[in-house]
């Protein structure tokens, strides 16, 4: 029993462990005004027919903090990429001077900034969702353990054990949106 009570431990830390990840990635993709390459790791380019990610068909580098620049290893893939960074919908217009593709990052306004914010806690909202709902289903099989035989002091320090897991992770959840408001509100 104490394996199987350690496995749902585990498991529960591993899946809390998978909402951070997913909620740092989410974040990246928010910007916060300066140029980053990452914001256009969703873009994906139509590369002789298959889609690809726009890293693996160009070199992305940041010159300053307010434009990227896209090189395509082969120069017929400029329209394509231009295209492609038009219909992933992150609200940049690329421009290309025949060697390169290049985006100018605008800088923020007030009101852009709070939609911003907003959109980062409905993130942190989500991740905190998906953190609940480890506890909950890890919860509910420690229940089903006390049915099948463990002891009533064994799942309560098993649920205590998830419950300090939970306050951690969501604890780290707060601590990315508190960065990242940060981030995006200085000017």
């Amino acid at each position: 029993m104490e394996e199987e009570v350690q496995l749902y431990l585990d498991d529960a830390k591993e899946r809390m462990e998978k909402s951070i990840a997913h909620l740092e990635r989410e974040l990246l993709k928010i910007r916060a005004g300066k140029a980053n390459p990452q914001m256009l790791d969703s873009v994906m380019v139509d590369y002789y027919g298959t889609m690809t990610p726009l890293n693996r068909v160009s070199n992305i580098n940041t010159p300053d903090p307010r434009t990227i620049k896209v090189q395509p290893w082969e120069k017929a893939m400029i329209s394509p990429i231009e295209k492609a960074i038009m219909a992933a919908n992150l609200g940049l217009n690329p421009n290309n001077n025949g060697e390169l593709v290049i985006i100018n990052i605008p800088v923020l306004t007030e009101e852009r900034r709070i939609d911003l914010v907003k959109q980062v806690k409905n993130e942190g909202e989500n991740a905190k969702v998906s953190i609940r709902n480890a506890r909950r289903e890890t919860n509910d099989e420690l229940k089903k353990l006390l049915k099948e035989g463990l002891s009533e002091d064994n799942e309560h320090d098993a649920e205590d054990e998830v419950q300090k897991l939970h306050d951690e992770f969501i604890k780290e959840v707060e601590d990315l949106l508190v960065k990242k408001e940060e981030e995006i509100m200085t000017i």
